[in-house]
């Protein structure tokens, strides 16, 4: 119980600290106009106010992460806990905040154009081709998985193929009207239910004082249970997440002012770090040790894993309530998924998207894809999730450091984990059976070189970077409208 207490505490505090000198070292502008104001076109560029964004940027960057990430963690043991704090004030807080500030000073841009000007030309069709299917990923998994769960909920009485359809269809619209008409108005709603949810379930295993693992070098973790470098692909979003970049940019579109990027882009992934910490601790405690949890899991995925705990600590209407807290997670990530892929590929075609024709046309065969991959096993598409999910976390930080490094700034603190993560991200694929299959030895030593390589690569386009002074930020001299 004191190492989940203490996790939660030091999360809290890495906002008041870290992120205050993340916030410094990066220098906000604030009488410098947002995209919001600047590039306002009524549907995806408009001023909303600062409780409102936060709200949409922690649904959208949640999704199942940080809850059934942290219970296939919990099979870890403690040591899963050391990751999301670390993992969430150093890495995951970072690396959100840098994308969502540097897309602000940068006309709202998506991650394929951020790496276009600070890592390359050739960067942006392959940060491009990653996104867009990560992003297919995300929403065709975010269909399935909150579908099922419904579908448990219900005790079957609704066929599964048409709360999938329902789901679909929000999904389409969601993507094609403005951010203020469905998501800007339902958002606070399914915020408030997501956070009652987890807060009821976080408060319910410390009053009934489950036997949460403390953390000790007797009790590192399970025994056989490897930890580099699953662990840090199996708890992604609570910690860190390439996702993330993919969602920010929507926010960065509809923030007013800069000083508010520290409460929306580190602040709320804060609290998904919290969120990822209360879903281990239940994973550790409620099913008498590893053994029991990986029972169930085996028997119905983290999902029963859900709604067995909900319904033991806050009983049959309160554990409803939070099974339905945790539904929320995967569809508002899942439409803004969608959206996110719609926004990339208008951006690297250059299709303005006032026009609904223009939407359209973008967005339909994004979902008739979708729609074919909902039929492939969900095991199979989370793997390649996964890896592909933390590449992007990879770019997203060295694009960080990349814009800080030519503004002469601490570029150490994206850099750091960002060369933590390149080396998992290398060895993952090396060794695992949807990569090359090699040894654990080979794939080590793989990782090691490929990131040496790409390292020294870094560097020397940094290095001339600099000496060209590459802009860091779009040109808006002349506009004197600000928040």
């Amino acid at each position: 119980m004191y190492t989940f207490l203490a996790g939660i505490a030091l999360l809290i505090i890495g906002y008041f600290t870290y992120g205050k000198f993340v916030e410094k070292m990066f220098g906000v502008k604030e009488n410098r106009a947002t995209p919001a104001f600047v590039n306002n076109d009524g549907v995806d560029y408009l001023p909303m106010s600062t409780p409102k964004n936060s709200l949409i940027q922690l649904l959208n960057i949640a999704g199942t992460g940080p809850v059934y990430g942290p219970i296939l963690g919990a099979l870890y043991g403690p040591v899963a806990f050391i990751w999301i704090v670390v993992g969430c004030i150093f890495a995951g807080a970072v690396h959100d905040y840098l994308t969502g500030m540097i897309s602000i000073r940068n006309r709202g841009a998506h991650l394929p154009e951020l790496a276009s000007r600070f890592l390359g030309k050739v960067m942006r069709h392959v940060v491009n081709g990653f996104a867009v299917l990560l992003l297919l990923l995300v929403g065709t998994v975010f269909v399935t998985t909150p579908a099922a769960l419904l579908n448990v909920l219900m005790n079957g009485k609704v066929a599964l193929f048409i709360i999938i359809a329902a789901i679909f269809l929000y999904y389409i619209l969601a993507t094609l009207l403005p951010v203020d008409k469905v998501i800007g108005r339902l958002y606070p709603y399914f915020g408030a239910l997501l956070l009652i949810s987890a807060l009821g379930v976080g408060v319910g295993l410390v009053v009934t004082g489950q036997p949460i693992p403390e953390l000790s070098f007797k009790n590192f973790h399970p025994a056989g249970a490897s930890i580099f470098p699953l662990l840090f692909f199996t708890i992604s979003c609570g910690a860190l997440s390439g996702f993330h970049a993919t969602q920010t940019p929507i926010i960065s579109r509809t923030t007013q002012n800069e000083k508010e990027g520290r409460k929306i882009f580190y602040g709320m992934m804060i609290t998904e770090g919290v969120i990822a910490m209360i879903w281990a601790a239940a994973g550790m405690s409620m099913f008498h040790g590893y053994n029991g949890l990986q029972e169930v899991i085996a028997a119905g995925g983290p999902g029963a894993v859900v709604s067995q705990a909900s319904t033991t600590l806050l009983g049959a209407i309160g554990g409803t309530l939070a099974v339905l807290g945790v539904v929320v997670l995967p569809i508002t990530s899942g439409d803004t998924a969608f959206r996110s892929a719609r926004m990339i590929i208008a951006e690297y075609l250059n299709i303005a998207q006032k026009k609904l024709s223009s939407r359209l046309w973008i967005a339909v065969p994004l979902f008739v894809i979708s729609a074919a991959l909902t039929q492939i096993d969900f095991n199979i598409l989370w793997r390649y999730f996964n890896w592909a999910n933390q590449s992007t976390a990879v770019i997203a930080l060295f694009v960080g450091a990349m814009y800080l490094y030519i503004a002469k700034k601490n570029y150490f603190v994206p850099l750091i984990p960002g060369t933590f993560m390149l080396l998992m991200v290398i060895t993952y694929i090396l060794n695992a059976p949807i990569g090359f299959g090699l040894s654990v030895t080979v794939s080590w030593i793989g990782g090691a070189i490929g990131t040496i390589i790409l390292l020294a690569l870094f560097f020397n386009a940094a290095k001339k970077a600099r000496a060209n002074n590459l802009p860091l930020e779009e040109d808006i001299s002349g506009w004197n409208k600000v928040a």
